[in-house]
């Protein structure tokens, strides 16, 4: 049984999408208003071994080099959130992989689109487990 009352970090990333359509402050609005706080926050142009090593578990798959260069087309806002269960809630608040399957109320459902290409152009990341957090904060802010 996990512990409710332990405060949680997950990394989330506003993809070059977002960033590109201005929507930063939207997403980090709505993180703060879930009640979530920020404990880092930078904008960053992903280096391809920063990516690489994100999304080292999706080397070799159709869809890995593809993704590598829409990640590492611009600019993205990198933050780290804390909260109770803030990885399971940051999700939930972030919608379906898919836009078009997205809820509405959800970022990716209110904000996000389908647009042509082989990867999701969703909006934005978030750590799905506490080791993926973990693993990621070290990626994007090696000095927490």
């Amino acid at each position: 049984m996990t512990d409710t009352n332990t405060s949680e970090r997950s990394l989330v990333l506003i993809k070059p999408d977002g960033f590109r359509r201005g929507l930063t402050g939207e997403v980090i609005r709505r993180i703060e208003a879930k009640g979530y706080t920020l404990a880092a926050l930078a904008i960053v142009t992903p280096t391809r071994e920063q990516l690489a090593a994100h999304y080292a578990e999706h080397e070799g798959k159709p869809f890995y080099e593809p993704l590598l260069d829409f990640m590492s087309s611009g600019p993205v806002t990198a933050a780290v959130i804390e909260g109770q269960e803030c990885i399971r809630g940051f999700r939930s608040l972030a919608g379906a992989t898919k836009p078009t399957d997205a809820a509405p109320g959800t970022i990716r459902g209110d904000l996000g689109r389908k647009w042509a290409g082989t990867v999701d152009e969703n909006i934005v990341h978030g750590s799905d487990s506490p080791e993926s957090a973990e693993r990621e904060i070290g990626i994007w802010f090696p000095e927490l």
